[in-house]
């Protein structure tokens, strides 16, 4: 994706700060604000935040699985579904 068609001053956020977050919820694209010519932030709409938030900690639990495949921790299915029965029938 490129954003150089998103890259707005931080003039044009004062300015046009409703204008600003119609556009992020309509468009779902991020917004890069500048501050003397460099990029200072990224704004982006609530519901697209907390997507990336969700896929984050999707990854993590994935790489975390990873982690403990690596270390040998990781048990095949069906012993584990046999592990939970036996719990179950002995309540």
């Amino acid at each position: 994706m490129r954003y150089s068609s998103q890259v707005k001053p931080i003039s044009y956020l004062k300015a046009n700060a409703a204008k600003v977050l119609y556009q992020l919820t309509e468009d779902r694209q991020p917004m890069v604000i500048t501050q003397n010519g460099e990029a200072k932030a990224v704004l982006q709409d609530v519901a697209t935040f907390e997507a990336t938030q969700e896929t984050l900690a999707l990854l993590k639990v994935l790489a975390l699985g990873n982690q403990e495949i690596e270390k040998g921790k990781a048990k095949p299915i069906a012993e584990v579904v046999q592990h939970l029965r036996a719990k179950r029938t002995h309540k």
